[in-house]
């Protein structure tokens, strides 16, 4: 998008965004849900400021970024704008922990005690409480983060960390986030969507102190799947912006 004005720019993520609440509408009707239950977050990592801004002119509210160090600056001036809510969505280094919790509104991606322990220090530092949601690997991949989840039989080995995070006392556990391998075929990670529902209702029953009602999963190939199969939040960047200037 960066051959277009800023106007163009406002105007095809528009159109973008009217494609895309229509597909998510039907969707949500075939798994006879309401679509105002799902939350749209815009995947912004890599993309310039001024993309994010027509992004903003658009109607865009909710923002996730993958990377700390690039996502400050890119808050930092638009702090003056505070209807919106800035989601950390990628991995998150120890080291970037405290600017995590100064800078961004929700954490999708607790994916292990280590750092959850570290938000909790510097949230207190600061505070304040933030919503959080635990990571799990439903797949099996080496290279997706989060809590192992893809043997169900080992489920209640889970339950000991799990319970340790929601007890920390300046994280508000809201539910889980995954993210399922990459097929062509959006179909493919319908299983890996209801095997984690079926986590997130052992989990309601086992740590019931804990509400679990949030599901961030379905990105710009496999949205509409991911909202059938019960998803209160997805994360889409392509879709909305078009390709990223670099590979991702």
């Amino acid at each position: 998008m960066t051959a277009l004005n800023f106007s163009q720019q406002v105007a095809q993520i528009e159109a973008n965004l009217a494609n895309i609440k229509g597909r998510m509408e039907k969707a949500a009707r075939k798994a006879g849900r309401d679509v105002n239950e799902i939350k749209l977050v815009a995947v912004t990592k890599l993309l310039p400021l001024e993309t994010i801004k027509a992004g903003i002119a658009a109607g865009i509210r909710d923002f996730g970024e993958n990377y700390p160090e690039q996502a400050v600056e890119k808050i930092q001036e638009l702090a003056s704008d505070e209807s919106l809510a800035w989601h950390m969505i990628g991995h998150i280094q120890s080291r970037k922990a405290s600017s995590v919790c100064a800078y961004f509104d929700w954490v999708h991606a607790v994916d292990r005690i280590k750092i959850a322990r570290r938000l909790d220090r510097f949230c207190a530092e600061t505070n304040r409480s933030m919503p959080v949601l635990i990571e799990v690997n439903v797949s099996g991949e080496e290279s997706k983060h989060g809590f192992n989840a893809w043997d169900e039989h080992r489920w209640p080995d889970l339950l000991s960390e799990f319970k340790e995070i929601t007890e920390f006392p300046h994280l508000q556990i809201q539910g889980l986030m995954s993210m399922p391998p990459f097929f062509d075929d959006p179909e493919k990670t319908r299983p890996f969507y209801q095997r984690l529902g079926r986590l997130q209702g052992f989990l309601r029953k086992e740590l019931s102190e804990v509400s679990w009602d949030e599901l961030s999963i379905g990105t710009s190939f496999d949205y509409e799947v991911a909202i059938e199969e019960g998803a209160t939040i997805i994360r889409l960047g392509t879709t909305i912006f078009g390709s990223r200037p670099v590979n991702e």
